[in-house]
Protein backbone atom coordinates (compact mmCIF):
# COMPACT_ATOMS: atom_id res chain seq x y z
CA UNK A 1 0.00 0.00 0.00
CA UNK A 2 1.37 3.68 -0.76
CA UNK A 3 2.71 5.76 1.95
CA UNK A 4 0.91 8.34 3.62
CA UNK A 5 -2.00 9.40 5.97
CA UNK A 6 -5.91 7.23 6.05
CA UNK A 7 -8.54 9.54 7.64
CA UNK A 8 -11.40 7.39 8.19
CA UNK A 9 -14.94 8.56 9.37
CA UNK A 10 -18.39 8.45 10.69
CA UNK A 11 -21.45 10.98 11.42
CA UNK A 12 -24.51 11.88 11.28
CA UNK A 13 -25.54 12.63 7.10
CA UNK A 14 -25.54 16.48 6.49
CA UNK A 15 -24.64 18.85 3.90
CA UNK A 16 -20.61 19.68 3.90
CA UNK A 17 -18.67 17.15 5.12
CA UNK A 18 -16.55 15.75 2.17
CA UNK A 19 -16.05 19.61 1.29
CA UNK A 20 -15.11 20.46 4.79
CA UNK A 21 -12.63 17.45 4.84
CA UNK A 22 -11.38 18.21 1.05
CA UNK A 23 -10.75 21.86 2.01
CA UNK A 24 -8.90 20.52 5.33
CA UNK A 25 -6.60 18.22 3.48
CA UNK A 26 -6.05 21.33 1.00
CA UNK A 27 -4.81 23.32 3.41
CA UNK A 28 -2.66 21.06 4.12
CA UNK A 29 -0.72 19.99 1.12
CA UNK A 30 -2.93 16.72 1.29
CA UNK A 31 -3.12 15.07 -2.47
CA UNK A 32 -6.21 12.49 -2.33
CA UNK A 33 -4.38 8.98 -3.69
CA UNK A 34 -7.62 7.15 -2.96
CA UNK A 35 -11.35 7.79 -1.37
CA UNK A 36 -14.60 5.94 -0.55
CA UNK A 37 -17.97 6.97 1.34
CA UNK A 38 -21.24 5.63 1.91
CA UNK A 39 -24.16 7.33 2.78
CA UNK A 40 -26.69 4.64 5.49
CA UNK A 41 -30.02 5.47 4.61
CA UNK A 42 -31.46 3.08 6.94
CA UNK A 43 -29.53 4.69 9.89
CA UNK A 44 -28.28 8.35 8.16
CA UNK A 45 -24.63 7.59 8.97
CA UNK A 46 -21.72 9.05 6.45
CA UNK A 47 -18.73 6.89 6.07
CA UNK A 48 -15.50 7.86 4.40
CA UNK A 49 -12.09 6.49 4.16
CA UNK A 50 -9.66 8.97 2.40
CA UNK A 51 -6.07 7.58 1.62
CA UNK A 52 -3.92 11.13 0.78
CA UNK A 53 -0.53 12.20 0.94
CA UNK A 54 0.47 15.14 2.95
CA UNK A 55 2.71 17.93 3.36
CA UNK A 56 6.71 16.24 4.62
CA UNK A 57 6.22 17.94 8.20
CA UNK A 58 2.96 16.61 8.64
CA UNK A 59 2.15 13.61 11.18
CA UNK A 60 -0.77 11.31 12.37
CA UNK A 61 -0.67 13.04 15.11
CA UNK A 62 -0.52 16.91 14.22
CA UNK A 63 -3.39 16.07 11.53
CA UNK A 64 -5.71 15.21 14.42
CA UNK A 65 -5.14 17.86 16.18
CA UNK A 66 -5.60 20.51 13.55
CA UNK A 67 -8.39 18.08 12.18
CA UNK A 68 -10.48 18.61 15.73
CA UNK A 69 -12.27 21.14 15.54
CA UNK A 70 -14.14 19.72 12.36
CA UNK A 71 -14.21 16.58 14.07
CA UNK A 72 -16.58 18.38 16.56
CA UNK A 73 -18.55 20.54 14.60
CA UNK A 74 -19.98 17.94 12.68
CA UNK A 75 -19.81 14.88 15.76
CA UNK A 76 -17.75 12.74 13.95
CA UNK A 77 -16.26 9.50 15.04
CA UNK A 78 -12.82 9.96 13.16
CA UNK A 79 -8.97 9.07 13.47
CA UNK A 80 -6.00 9.68 11.53
CA UNK A 81 -3.67 6.50 11.10
CA UNK A 82 0.00 6.36 9.27
CA UNK A 83 -0.22 3.88 5.93
CA UNK A 84 3.15 2.65 6.30
CA UNK A 85 2.92 1.41 9.32
CA UNK A 86 1.79 -2.25 9.78
CA UNK A 87 -0.58 -3.10 12.63
CA UNK A 88 1.29 -4.44 15.55
CA UNK A 89 -0.79 -8.53 15.52
CA UNK A 90 -0.96 -11.05 17.39
CA UNK A 91 -2.67 -14.69 16.41
CA UNK A 92 -4.15 -16.86 18.84
CA UNK A 93 -4.59 -20.81 17.43
CA UNK A 94 -5.33 -24.27 18.78
CA UNK A 95 -4.41 -27.04 17.42
CA UNK A 96 -5.57 -26.22 13.96
CA UNK A 97 -3.10 -24.17 12.09
CA UNK A 98 -3.55 -23.95 8.61
CA UNK A 99 -4.61 -20.19 9.17
CA UNK A 100 -1.76 -20.07 11.42
CA UNK A 101 0.45 -20.88 8.47
CA UNK A 102 -1.22 -19.12 6.09
CA UNK A 103 -1.10 -15.72 7.67
CA UNK A 104 2.58 -16.27 8.71
CA UNK A 105 3.64 -16.72 5.46
CA UNK A 106 1.22 -14.22 3.56
CA UNK A 107 2.85 -11.81 6.14
CA UNK A 108 6.39 -12.77 4.95
CA UNK A 109 5.80 -12.42 1.33
CA UNK A 110 4.76 -8.50 1.60
CA UNK A 111 0.56 -9.67 1.53
CA UNK A 112 -0.69 -8.09 4.91
CA UNK A 113 0.35 -5.19 6.00
CA UNK A 114 0.40 -6.49 9.12
CA UNK A 115 3.50 -6.68 12.30
CA UNK A 116 2.92 -10.45 13.70
CA UNK A 117 4.68 -9.37 17.12
CA UNK A 118 3.02 -12.99 18.65
CA UNK A 119 1.52 -16.18 18.89
CA UNK A 120 -0.48 -17.15 21.85
CA UNK A 121 -1.55 -21.03 22.15
CA UNK A 122 -3.44 -23.27 24.89
CA UNK A 123 -1.03 -25.69 23.35
CA UNK A 124 2.57 -26.52 22.03
CA UNK A 125 1.79 -27.64 18.64
CA UNK A 126 3.07 -24.49 16.62
CA UNK A 127 5.86 -23.42 18.57
CA UNK A 128 8.47 -24.44 15.81
CA UNK A 129 6.29 -22.87 12.96
CA UNK A 130 6.22 -19.54 15.08
CA UNK A 131 10.13 -19.78 16.00
CA UNK A 132 10.26 -20.27 12.53
CA UNK A 133 9.51 -17.03 11.65
CA UNK A 134 11.34 -15.37 14.14
CA UNK A 135 8.06 -14.95 16.43
CA UNK A 136 7.63 -15.37 20.13
CA UNK A 137 5.32 -17.72 20.92
CA UNK A 138 3.30 -17.99 24.29
CA UNK A 139 1.77 -21.19 25.70
CA UNK A 140 -1.06 -20.05 27.64
CA UNK A 141 -3.16 -23.69 28.57
CA UNK A 142 -6.92 -22.34 29.47
CA UNK A 143 -9.13 -24.70 31.64
CA UNK A 144 -12.14 -23.82 33.40
CA UNK A 145 -10.32 -22.86 36.86
CA UNK A 146 -7.62 -21.08 35.29
CA UNK A 147 -9.07 -19.02 32.27
CA UNK A 148 -9.27 -15.88 34.49
CA UNK A 149 -5.45 -16.17 34.91
CA UNK A 150 -5.06 -17.47 31.13
CA UNK A 151 -7.02 -14.40 29.89
CA UNK A 152 -5.16 -11.70 32.18
CA UNK A 153 -1.72 -13.47 30.89
CA UNK A 154 -3.41 -12.91 27.55
CA UNK A 155 -3.85 -9.49 28.14
CA UNK A 156 -0.17 -8.85 29.83
CA UNK A 157 1.15 -10.20 26.13
CA UNK A 158 -1.44 -7.54 24.81
CA UNK A 159 0.00 -4.67 26.37
CA UNK A 160 3.76 -5.41 26.86
CA UNK A 161 3.78 -6.06 22.28
CA UNK A 162 1.72 -3.15 21.81
CA UNK A 163 -1.19 -5.04 20.17
CA UNK A 164 -3.49 -3.41 18.04
CA UNK A 165 -4.99 -6.26 16.44
CA UNK A 166 -5.69 -9.93 17.38
CA UNK A 167 -6.65 -13.24 15.27
CA UNK A 168 -8.55 -16.10 16.56
CA UNK A 169 -6.95 -18.25 13.71
CA UNK A 170 -9.23 -21.37 14.88
CA UNK A 171 -8.57 -20.33 18.89
CA UNK A 172 -10.58 -23.25 20.31
CA UNK A 173 -11.72 -21.01 23.76
CA UNK A 174 -14.33 -18.38 24.42
CA UNK A 175 -13.28 -15.54 25.49
CA UNK A 176 -14.87 -13.74 28.05
CA UNK A 177 -17.34 -10.39 28.24
CA UNK A 178 -14.32 -8.75 30.06
CA UNK A 179 -11.66 -9.37 27.15
CA UNK A 180 -14.30 -9.17 24.44
CA UNK A 181 -14.86 -5.38 25.85
CA UNK A 182 -10.95 -4.36 25.73
CA UNK A 183 -10.60 -5.59 22.76
CA UNK A 184 -13.97 -4.13 20.85
CA UNK A 185 -13.36 -3.58 17.13
CA UNK A 186 -9.51 -5.35 17.02
CA UNK A 187 -9.95 -8.47 17.03
CA UNK A 188 -11.14 -10.37 14.37
CA UNK A 189 -12.37 -14.59 14.29
CA UNK A 190 -12.52 -17.04 11.65
CA UNK A 191 -15.94 -19.03 11.91
CA UNK A 192 -15.49 -22.63 9.88
CA UNK A 193 -18.81 -22.08 8.42
CA UNK A 194 -20.66 -19.32 6.54
CA UNK A 195 -23.28 -18.48 8.89
CA UNK A 196 -25.83 -19.05 10.03
CA UNK A 197 -24.14 -22.93 10.61
CA UNK A 198 -23.88 -25.81 12.35
CA UNK A 199 -22.88 -25.48 15.41
CA UNK A 200 -20.97 -27.58 18.19
CA UNK A 201 -18.02 -30.03 17.11
CA UNK A 202 -17.17 -31.64 13.45
CA UNK A 203 -18.94 -29.20 11.38
CA UNK A 204 -18.10 -30.33 8.12
CA UNK A 205 -19.37 -34.03 9.67
CA UNK A 206 -22.30 -32.59 10.00
CA UNK A 207 -22.69 -30.64 6.75
CA UNK A 208 -21.82 -34.04 4.73
CA UNK A 209 -24.73 -36.09 6.62
CA UNK A 210 -27.24 -33.21 5.90
CA UNK A 211 -25.96 -33.37 1.95
CA UNK A 212 -25.16 -29.67 2.23
CA UNK A 213 -24.31 -28.19 -1.19
CA UNK A 214 -22.42 -25.12 -0.20
CA UNK A 215 -19.69 -24.93 2.97
CA UNK A 216 -18.38 -21.72 3.28
CA UNK A 217 -16.60 -19.66 5.93
CA UNK A 218 -16.92 -16.32 7.62
CA UNK A 219 -14.67 -13.46 9.40
CA UNK A 220 -16.18 -11.69 12.18
CA UNK A 221 -15.61 -8.98 14.94
CA UNK A 222 -15.20 -10.61 18.56
CA UNK A 223 -18.14 -9.76 20.55
CA UNK A 224 -19.94 -11.62 23.75
CA UNK A 225 -22.39 -12.89 21.63
CA UNK A 226 -20.49 -15.89 20.27
CA UNK A 227 -19.91 -15.99 16.76
CA UNK A 228 -22.45 -12.67 16.44
CA UNK A 229 -20.14 -10.10 15.97
CA UNK A 230 -20.07 -7.80 12.82
CA UNK A 231 -19.37 -9.48 9.87
CA UNK A 232 -16.52 -8.27 7.90
CA UNK A 233 -15.85 -10.83 4.87
CA UNK A 234 -17.57 -14.19 3.77
CA UNK A 235 -16.97 -17.31 0.84
CA UNK A 236 -18.65 -19.88 -0.20
CA UNK A 237 -17.70 -22.78 -2.52
CA UNK A 238 -20.38 -25.55 -4.29
CA UNK A 239 -19.76 -28.99 -2.96
CA UNK A 240 -21.90 -32.43 -4.22
CA UNK A 241 -23.11 -35.57 -3.21
CA UNK A 242 -19.53 -37.17 -4.08
CA UNK A 243 -17.39 -35.54 -1.79
CA UNK A 244 -16.72 -37.04 1.37
CA UNK A 245 -15.99 -35.59 4.81
CA UNK A 246 -12.60 -35.08 4.20
CA UNK A 247 -12.68 -33.35 1.28
CA UNK A 248 -15.56 -30.83 2.94
CA UNK A 249 -13.01 -30.71 5.42
CA UNK A 250 -10.19 -29.43 2.94
CA UNK A 251 -12.01 -27.14 1.04
CA UNK A 252 -13.59 -25.58 4.05
CA UNK A 253 -9.79 -24.94 5.57
CA UNK A 254 -8.82 -23.21 2.18
CA UNK A 255 -11.89 -21.09 2.37
CA UNK A 256 -11.13 -20.01 5.91
CA UNK A 257 -7.93 -18.89 4.62
CA UNK A 258 -8.62 -16.76 2.17
CA UNK A 259 -12.01 -15.07 4.04
CA UNK A 260 -9.27 -14.49 7.37
CA UNK A 261 -6.57 -13.43 5.10
CA UNK A 262 -9.28 -10.63 3.30
CA UNK A 263 -10.26 -9.58 6.96
CA UNK A 264 -7.03 -8.94 8.29
CA UNK A 265 -5.71 -6.96 5.39
CA UNK A 266 -9.00 -4.43 5.23
CA UNK A 267 -8.72 -4.07 9.15
CA UNK A 268 -4.82 -3.34 9.16
CA UNK A 269 -5.98 -0.65 5.61
CA UNK A 270 -8.25 0.52 7.71
CA UNK A 271 -10.72 -0.53 4.89
CA UNK A 272 -13.54 -1.36 8.21
CA UNK A 273 -16.11 0.77 9.70
CA UNK A 274 -18.12 -0.55 12.29
CA UNK A 275 -22.04 0.23 12.21
CA UNK A 276 -23.85 -0.67 14.68
CA UNK A 277 -24.19 -4.63 14.33
CA UNK A 278 -22.91 -4.50 10.51
CA UNK A 279 -19.73 -3.19 9.24
CA UNK A 280 -18.90 -0.91 6.33
CA UNK A 281 -16.26 -2.08 4.25
CA UNK A 282 -14.66 -0.32 1.84
CA UNK A 283 -12.37 -2.72 -0.59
Amino acid sequence: MPDGFILTLSCPDRPGIVHAVSGFLLEHGGNIIEAAQYDDRDTGLFFMRTHFEAGANESAESLAQSFAPIGERFAMRWRFFDAARPSPTLILVSRLGHCLNDLLFRQRSGLLPIDIRAVVSNHRDFYRLAASYDIPFHHIPVTAATKERAEARLMEVVEAEGIELVVLARYMQVLSEDVCSRLEGRAINIHHSFLPSFKGARPYRQAHERGVKLIGATAHYVTSALDEGPIIEQDVERVDHSMGADMLTAIGRDIENVVLARAVKWHAERRILLNGAKTVVFR
